[in-house]
């Protein structure tokens, strides 16, 4: 009793002492302030139309008219019918965000490092070099929340994964089921199947030594319960992984229908995402030692020199004001890498990337040798076209990792394996069955490997060129000499930060030296190791994100502020969308006050994207007629916006005369090029065979109007002395829109390459068009079965846990 009582509190406290990490460094949420975060104000503004529907009518829209032309809220934030692991996830996130991101960190890491068989005071220390990770701390200041919430759940599924390989099958499963439901939930897949990789890895090694120890059954029982928990943990989300993968398909990340380019030139791939586009974001080889040294490459594209640096002496020399030449200097583009732009260095400590090395000499069995292969998966891979031999074979072979883009991205597992190992050498270092010369002779490689490598950086220091991409545009301001006073304070940035990690990992090794001599004690390493490593992790986060990164409220809630334009064209009150010229195609800014035909995501409409690159791009009129673009906004020499009225757009609906016959996706686009969209659509008969009357009758009196508007329900009034087809200005998805007519299900079709069309008999009728997505319904239904039996495993769990603690004390 009394050891349970212990178990109790000692986890109690650790989780208090999170909670207060987590709090402490985002501390302004405790004055109700929030993050400012660049993706979230643009999901805001995506998610506008959808979030004030849901608070008038309290139900899910499942679609939005307001980005894009229109498109399902699937990755939108949608709430579906039983979907309970969302409920604990909010409950396990209590803290304000992102906080709440910072304490998912450290106690799935810690608690990974407890079924690792690591001392708790060990598994704190552990935790905070995960939690406190250069790179997880600048994601949440960017507003990847999704990727930081993914994240911090990957430390409780390979917890999962440890515990059933340990033979406590039992709590390993439920582990494993419940953290790969929370993962799910998380709903950034790229990340879960990133960490699928390192699970692959360590499945090898785990067999390898299976075979070596001749316990085969064991470890395929262990596999085969795992596969149960992933499949159970994955069913409990049904509906979110049915709908994304609908979803999917339908946009950018999918197969394209067509095989030409804008230009007319074959399109070389037709599989979703382009090479290119893949490994825009690729680490570059040299690039990655910022793992050890922060500033290596300059750190971020907007860094803050201050006024020690030569750029902010040479601006005020030049004649600028201090005040100005302060303003320029805290965001000028101190990094020189490779990317097209970071926010920070993936840096993982010097501490930490130390300890790791001493791992690599120190750690013996399968665990150093997963982590380690991981590692070196990671890194390689994240090196992207900079290691196209490998990235290639990936993209061509590997199923669905041609889906994700930034490859850079995936040096999250390295981000979670170094503190691993690093933790696993100062457990082995404290154990006294390594004798003590092992002990010695792996501090003295290790400091030996890394100091030197520290000193092969000072070397060929004069080597670098410590030049940007971007340089050139700074001599466009008249300050000739600029380039070269920055290119000087990426050299001083360089110095300093080795210097930095060299003097930390100089600390640490003493440290160990004198704790192998015993001349400190256990609790006083862990404790100064502990200290020195928040030191160093949080005083470089502090330099990408901090309290200045803060702001009220209501700022996030309301991302965007009205321009005069905007005031302008909210004086009309009827439906039909805007082109902000000025903003391009990835602002969701004029989504958040009227519906667009932009927006900002990760998977775009595809349709609409190549609706953009075929005709927007070019300013073809009768696209922005048939989209029912009226309005444009532009900039005049003052830089104040301006709506001009497009007075052709076609309308929400409208009947033609005229189908024009295609038969294939090419011939459709192509065919836009001088339509007259207003009479004529054009659609494609190989797809739609059921087209039998190409040429209408329309006369003066045949009309077609929006009587009644929801997002998920439009409703029209026809009325037309003969039978016709009636076009509408709504975006063409076939897996949920059903169209009505009188109450009647009728089949609609595909015109214009994104459009929907409808036949429609004489007389007067009304037009209905409602979203009832099949997949919620039946998603919801799986999900519900599956949280029910996960919950009767774990309540079964726990009642053969207490029956087994009961037979123990009665004997």
């Amino acid at each position: 009793m009394k050891k349970g009582l212990k178990f109790f509190l000692i986890h109690f406290f650790v989780t208090v002492f999170f909670v207060l990490a987590a709090v402490s460094y985002f501390h302004p949420v405790l004055q109700g302030k929030v993050i400012y975060q660049h993706d979230i104000a643009q999901y805001t503004g995506m998610a506008k139309e959808q979030n004030d529907f849901r608070k008038r009518t309290d139900t899910e829209p499942y679609w939005t008219n307001s980005a894009f032309g229109g498109m399902p809220t699937y990755q939108l934030g949608a709430n579906y019918p039983h979907n309970y692991i969302k409920q604990l996830d909010r409950t396990l996130r209590f803290l304000p965000r992102p906080a709440d991101y910072l304490f998912l960190y450290l106690i799935g890491f810690y608690i990974l490092l407890c079924c690792l068989k690591v001392d708790y005071r060990l598994a704190i220390v552990g935790a905070l070099a995960f939690g406190f990770s250069t790179y997880l701390i600048i994601i949440i200041g960017a507003g990847h929340n999704a990727k930081a919430h993914a994240l911090g759940y990957l430390p409780l599924l390979l917890a999962g994964i440890v515990l059933v390989f340990r033979k406590k099958y039992l709590w390993g499963f439920l582990l494993t089921a419940i953290a790969m439901a929370l993962e799910i939930v998380a709903n950034h897949y790229q990340m879960t199947y990133y960490f699928m990789l390192l699970v692959l890895v360590l499945g090898i090694v785990y067999l390898i030594d299976a075979i070596k120890r001749k316990d085969l059954k064991h470890f395929f029982t262990s596999v085969g319960l795992l596969l149960v928990a992933v499949l159970l943990g994955i069913a409990t989300n049904a509906t979110g992984l049915m709908a994304t993968k609908e979803y999917a398909d339908w946009s950018t990340r999918g197969k394209s229908e067509l095989t030409i380019n804008p230009d007319g030139s074959p399109k070389n791939n037709t599989g979703g995402l382009s090479k290119e586009y893949i490994t825009q974001w690729s680490y570059g080889i040299t690039e990655s030692l910022n793992l050890f040294v922060p500033r290596l490459f300059g750190g971020a594209s907007q860094e803050n020199l201050g006024e020690e640096s030569k750029s902010f002496n040479y601006l005020v020399d030049k004649g600028l004001p201090r005040s100005s030449a302060l303003d320029f200097v805290s965001g000028i583009p101190l990094y020189w890498g490779k990317q097209p732009g970071v926010s920070g260095p993936a840096y993982i400590g010097a501490i930490i990337f130390f300890l790791f090395a001493l791992g690599l000499f120190l750690v013996k069995g399968k665990h150093k040798w997963w982590l380690l292969f991981g590692t070196l998966m990671s890194l390689i891979l994240s090196w992207g076209k900079n290691f196209s031999i490998l990235t290639d074979f990936m993209i061509d072979y590997f199923p669905l990792y041609d889906k994700f883009r930034a490859v850079s991205s995936i040096q999250v597992i390295l981000e979670l394996c170094v503190p691993i190992l690093a933790i696993l050498a100062i457990k082995k270092l404290f154990k006294d069955k390594v004798s003590q010369a092992d002990k010695i002779n792996a501090l003295k490689y290790a400091s030996a490997t890394v100091l030197g490598l520290g000193v092969l950086l000072f070397v060929f220091k004069g080597t670098l060129s410590f030049v940007g991409a971007a340089d050139a545009n700074l001599r466009m301001t008249g300050l000739e000499e600029l380039p070269e006073m920055l290119r000087l304070d990426r050299k001083a940035v360089y110095t300093s930060d080795l210097l930095r990690s060299l003097g930390l990992v100089l600390a640490t090794a003493v440290l160990l030296w004198f704790y192998l001599k015993g001349k400190v004690k256990t609790n006083m390493v862990v404790i100064v190791l502990g200290a020195m490593i928040v030191f160093d992790l949080v005083g470089v986060n502090l330099r990408y994100v901090n309290a200045d990164n803060f702001v009220s409220k209501r700022r996030m809630l309301e991302p965007f502020q009205k321009t005069g334009a905007d005031q302008m064209i909210l004086k009309d009150d009827g439906q039909f969308r805007v082109f902000d010229q000025t903003d391009g195609f990835d602002s969701a800014k004029t989504a958040y006050f009227h519906n667009a035909i932009t927006g900002y995501h990760a998977a775009k409409p595809a349709g609409m994207q190549d609706l953009f690159e075929f005709h927007v791009y070019k300013g073809n009129l009768s696209v922005f007629n048939m989209l029912n673009v009226k309005y444009l906004v532009r900039e005049d020499e003052e830089g104040n916006k301006f709506p001009i009225e497009n007075p052709n757009a076609n309308g929400n609906a409208w009947f033609v005369e005229k189908l024009v016959q295609v038969t294939t996706a090419d011939e459709e686009i192509k065919a836009l090029d001088s339509l007259d969209t207003k009479r004529i659509a054009v659609v494609n008969t190989e797809k739609f065979k059921n087209i039998n009357r190409y040429d209408y009758k329309v006369d003066s009196l045949t009309a077609i109007r929006l009587t009644d508007y929801e997002p998920n329900h439009l409703t029209y009034t026809a009325t037309n002395a003969n039978a016709g087809v009636a076009v509408f200005s709504e975006m063409y998805y076939a897996n949920g829109w059903n169209a009505y007519i009188d109450g009647e299900l009728k089949e609609h079709f595909k015109v214009n390459y994104v459009l929907r069309a409808l036949k429609v008999p004489e007389g007067e009728h009304t037009i209905e068009f409602k979203f009832e997505p099949a997949v919620v319904e039946q998603g919801s239904s799986v999900a519900l079965a599956s949280t029910i039996l996960l919950g009767l495993v774990l309540l079964g769990g726990i009642g053969f846990s207490f029956w087994k603690n009961k037979k123990q004390e009665k004997s």
